[in-house]
């Protein structure tokens, strides 16, 4: 037998049996789960970032067990199981892939992407009915990380060729909005205007990232990761010295940092 089938076959008797077994695991819903598998995709995304394949391959399974607790207590609910919910995903995979498992031709992964998303606009126009019309950003889910939902909200615009042509026009309108902060933080107005503002710079550069085709939660994983070692090596160089240090040192100590590649 696949070996495959075989553990996961265990995996989902374990999980029962801590459903039905552990006072923790029989107090969970589906909501209390949400934020629990949404937190260990991140820390699949950090394992892959910074893990090697232990760490990787811990962190997925983690994940996994979410999956299957969450279609368990579905099933107890009679609303859904684990069956259900590996068949719709095997259904919709073979649907939007013809390319695969029907006659379809798609020799690059942008058309393969752009196929993808044709089968999905037309599933989304089935389901919502010439009377109900859905808008696109429907699919867009409110518990991604701002940055995350900036990025896709921009891309699902994007789609029905709400865009810019190339990235300089995203940061024309980058430049276009930090003048409009910079106009609103000297001009005194209230802070909501100022947030406001601030709201559309920080929108204007994810769609920078969205046009270079970067991803923006990823690049500022890294932004922080090097803030972080290049801050560490201020504390480090500077000592008991830097609550009273200068501007100058402490630019110094960060250059020296940044100089040595952290």
């Amino acid at each position: 037998m696949d070996p495959r089938v075989v553990e996961l076959t265990r995996l989902a008797a374990i999980v029962d049996r801590l459903r039905d077994g552990c006072p923790w695991d029989r107090e969970q819903t589906l909501a209390t789960m949400a934020p629990c598998a949404q937190e260990e995709a991140a820390e699949v995304a950090d394992a892959v970032a910074n893990g090697g394949a232990d760490a990787i391959c811990e962190e997925l399974g983690d994940l996994l067990m979410n999956v299957f607790l969450m279609a368990r207590i579905a099933e107890q609910a009679e609303r859904f199981g684990l069956a259900d919910v590996a068949r719709r995903i095997a259904e919709k995979l073979v649907h939007r892939h013809p390319h695969v498992f029907g006659d379809a031709t798609a020799r690059t992964a942008d058309q393969a992407l752009s196929q993808w998303d044709q089968i999905k606009e037309a599933e989304r126009a089935a389901v919502a009915g010439a009377a109900h019309p859905r808008s696109r950003l429907d699919e867009v889910p409110l518990r991604l990380s701002p940055l995350a939902r900036a990025q896709k909200l921009g891309r699902k615009a994007a789609k029905a060729g709400f865009d810019w042509p190339e990235a300089a026009g995203a940061l024309d309108k980058v430049r276009e909005e930090l003048a409009e902060l910079e106009a609103e933080r000297t001009g005194g107005g209230p802070r909501e205007r100022l947030e406001a503002e601030l709201g559309d710079l920080l929108f204007a550069v994810v769609n920078v990232a969205r046009k270079l085709d970067l991803d923006a939660d990823q690049a500022l994983r890294g932004a922080n990761g090097r803030f972080e070692r290049r801050y560490r090596e201020v504390e480090r160089r500077l000592g008991d010295r830097l609550p009273g240090a200068t501007l100058a040192e402490m630019e110094r100590a960060w250059q020296a940092a940044k100089a040595a590649g952290m």
